[in-house]
């Protein structure tokens, strides 16, 4: 399977034509996913990316495939960019930890959820001021280009979750929030359970997980607006993914060592508009 870089190269020379069909036709689909969230998808040198969201994209693939071998081109998407890879064809499909929120609705169709994540924050583990959410009051907290985590903290319901004053740090991704959090630029990094330990499982000893449930975070696929029958396709796939224990298997794989109370149960999906 193929990794290529760029953002703008169109997926197809027909946007009209749905990703299953493209799959089915040409054996060929363009995936984004996260390259800097190890566990979750991180690539290395000049091989694929490797991690839970990249096994579950090859799993559905195959399935939409019926099982036919496909040529799959990864894709970095970063979170500032999904939306713009989607509607200009630069990807077919996105797995890429990415929650469905309402403001995303007018311009992605998610299939999905194939897995609900709690969001948790992750502190130094020499830091003794942060114990509870509460303590996040006031505090220097990341804010990642284009994720939406950070509002759960600061932002007052129905859009927030805590409505906590904090002093926002500008990151272009989670990697580079981990890195301002151990070089103490910044007290917490806030986003899903699942990245968060897969950063600190890479970096023993250094960093903790606070285990307190800010929200449940439904981690879809996306695609471009309207592919319906895509969207259907897919969360069949991810139906027979959970039933035939795939879904377990590979969060085992990844993130079974992290002592993480993992998702053990098919999220009810959204309906393909």
């Amino acid at each position: 399977m193929a990794v290529t870089v760029g953002l703008t190269a169109c997926s197809s020379e027909n946007p009209d034509v749905t990703v299953l069909d493209r799959i089915r036709h040409t054996g060929k689909v363009v995936v984004g996913t996260k390259w800097d969230q190890p566990g979750v998808a991180l690539r290395t040198g000049d091989g694929e990316p490797q991690g839970f969201d990249v096994d579950v994209a090859r799993y559905l693939v195959r399935h939409l495939a019926g099982g036919a071998k496909v040529d799959i081109i990864w894709r970095e998407s970063p979170s500032s960019t999904r939306e713009a890879l989607l509607q200009n064809g630069g990807v077919d499909m996105i797995v890429a930890s990415y929650s469905i929120i309402e403001s995303r609705k007018p311009k992605v169709t998610f299939a999905g959820p194939y897995v609900i994540v709690n969001q948790d924050t992750m502190v130094r583990a020499s830091d003794p001021r942060i114990r509870n959410v509460s303590d996040l009051r006031g505090r220097r907290i990341c804010l990642a280009e284009g994720s939406n985590s950070y509002r759960r903290i600061v932002d007052p319901p129905p859009d927030g979750k805590l409505d906590l004053p904090a002093e926002l740090v500008p990151a272009a991704n989670y990697s580079m929030c981990v890195r301002k959090l151990q070089d103490r630029l910044l007290d917490a990094v806030s986003t899903e359970n699942l990245i968060l330990a897969g950063y600190a499982a890479r970096s023993p000893g250094r960093f903790r997980l606070l285990n307190q449930p800010i929200s449940d975070e439904p981690w879809a696929v996306g695609l471009k607006e309207g592919d319906i029958e895509t969207c259907q396709a897919l969360n069949r796939a991810i139906t027979a993914m959970w039933r035939d224990g795939t879904t377990t298997r590979l969060l085992r794989k990844w993130f079974g060592r992290t002592n993480l109370d993992l998702p053990s149960s098919l999220p009810r999906s959204a309906s393909c508009p």
